[in-house]
């Protein structure tokens, strides 16, 4: 995965989705893996330099808070590219208004239930090499404002051959505005809601 880091009041670059340590549901390889890359998380946020955690903060961060990995929130959904996808520019926390195209829809089922999310393209990012196959999944869900960070929540993705698309809610990460008023991040568009609670992924920074 690509990480998507967003720069103050600029553009958006990459951060990648990561997890945390903490109990894990069926522990196997995969669920480990999400482990270590939240622990890296963690660790990034502490000390980097690109951190979005105000220095203040970062003294006091223990880290991230996340819900307990679940398999059942790893999807596989039927992927629909779109033959001439459509160019808009995306609403941000900012008056920043960047170019993406909406690629395709993903159908999948979750909980027993089929919803739709629409999978974009951030027109300058298929600019940088390496970035080709990026695609980017912004959703908001009924934990938006509760268990969640109100502004709604992303997901990385990659374009892959063939009609199936994996997108895994346990990697589901903040913008960087959750946790500074600095940054400038996209909002969800309304059409990528999903009326449940997804509990996986990242939860609010501060209660």
């Amino acid at each position: 995965m690509k990480k998507l880091f967003l720069l103050p009041l600029v553009f958006v670059v990459i951060q990648g989705s990561f997890a945390q340590n903490s109990p894990i549901k069926g522990g196997n390889s995969y669920l480990d893996e999400i482990i270590k890359q939240r622990q890296a998380k963690d660790s990034e946020m502490r000390s980097d330099d690109n951190s979005p955690i105000p220095a203040e903060n970062r003294k006091e961060f223990k880290g991230l808070n996340y819900f307990l990995p679940d398999s059942i929130y790893k999807v596989t959904a039927s992927f629909e590219r779109f033959d001439n996808p459509f160019h808009f520019k995306m609403k941000t926390t900012t008056d920043r208004m960047p170019e993406y195209a909406i690629y395709g829809k993903a159908t999948f089922l979750l909980k027993g239930r089929e919803f739709k999310l629409n999978v974009y393209q951030n027109i300058e990012l298929l600019k940088k090499p390496g970035y080709e196959n990026y695609l980017f999944i912004p959703f908001n869900d009924s934990s938006n404002g509760y268990e969640t960070y109100g502004g709604g929540r992303f997901i990385d993705g990659e374009n892959t051959a063939g009609d199936k698309l994996i997108i895994d809610f346990n990697t589901a990460y903040n913008p960087y505005c959750a946790y500074n008023h600095k940054y400038s991040c996209p909002i969800p568009p309304e059409e990528n809601s999903i009326p449940i609670k997804v509990e996986a992924g990242e939860k609010k920074w501060h209660e």
